[in-house]
C-alpha cells in the first residue's frame, strides 16, 4: 500500500478501508493545511478547514469519481471551505486586530523582512477571492494552470485571466514599497 497512488487509496477508502484513509490523510493534510492557512490567514481556521476537508474525503469517497487527480479534487474542497468560511466571517476593524510578536533577535533585518511580508500578505489578502485562490494554488502550491482550473471549477483561460489580474493588482498595491526600497538603495531591480 506504500506505493499506491492517491487515486488507488481513494478507491479503497470508498470501500471503507480506514488504513487507506489514514495514509491518504497523512499524504495530503499538510498540503491542504498550507493552502488553507494562506487563504484564511489563521492557523486555527486552517486546522478546522483541513479537518472538514478530510471528513468530506471519508464521507464522499463512495461518490468520488477519478475525473481529475485526487490532489486537485482535495484542493478544490479546501478552497471551497475556505471561501465559505471567509464569506461567513465577521469584519474586524484593523485597530482591534492583534499584532504578531517579533520572533527573532536581528531586529532591523527582521523588521524589514516582516514589513515586506506583511505588505505582500495584505496585498494578497486584499485580492478578490477567486484571484487570491488562483494565485495561491498556482504559485504557492505549485499547481499547473490546468490543475488550478479543475480546483476552481473553471477554464484554463479563466485561471490565466485571474492570474494576470491578481499580478497587476499586486504590482499596483506593492509599488509604494518597491519605490521606497529603491530610494533607500536596498533594491537594485
Amino acid at each position: 500500500m506504500e506505493d499506491a497512488s492517491d487515486e488507488d487509496l481513494m478507491a479503497r477508502v470508498a470501500a471503507g478501508d480506514e488504513e487507506a484513509f489514514c495514509r491518504l490523510a497523512r499524504r495530503n493534510a499538510r498540503l491542504g493545511f498550507g493552502l488553507a492557512r494562506r487563504l484564511t490567514g489563521s492557523t486555527a481556521d486552517a486546522e478546522d478547514v483541513v479537518q472538514e476537508a478530510l471528513l468530506r474525503v471519508w464521507t464522499h469517497a463512495p461518490r468520488w469519481r477519478p475525473t481529475a487527480a485526487f490532489r486537485t479534487w482535495f484542493y478544490r474542497v479546501v478552497v471551497n471551505l475556505c471561501l465559505d468560511r471567509r464569506r461567513r466571517r465577521a469584519w474586524v476593524a484593523l485597530e482591534e486586530a492583534d499584532e504578531p510578536a517579533d520572533p527573532g533577535p536581528d531586529a532591523v533585518a527582521l523588521i524589514e523582512r516582516d514589513e515586506t511580508g506583511r505588505a505582500v500578505a495584505a496585498a494578497v489578502a486584499g485580492l478578490p477571492d477567486r484571484q487570491r485562490a488562483a494565485l495561491l494554488l498556482t504559485y504557492y502550491e505549485g499547481l499547473s494552470n490546468a490543475e488550478t482550473a479543475v480546483a476552481l471549477a473553471t477554464s484554463v483561460s479563466a485561471v490565466e485571466t485571474l492570474l494576470v489580474r491578481a499580478k497587476r493588482a499586486l504590482r499596483r498595491r506593492l509599488s509604494p514599497l518597491r519605490d521606497e526600497r529603491k530610494e533607500e538603495g536596498k533594491d537594485e531591480d
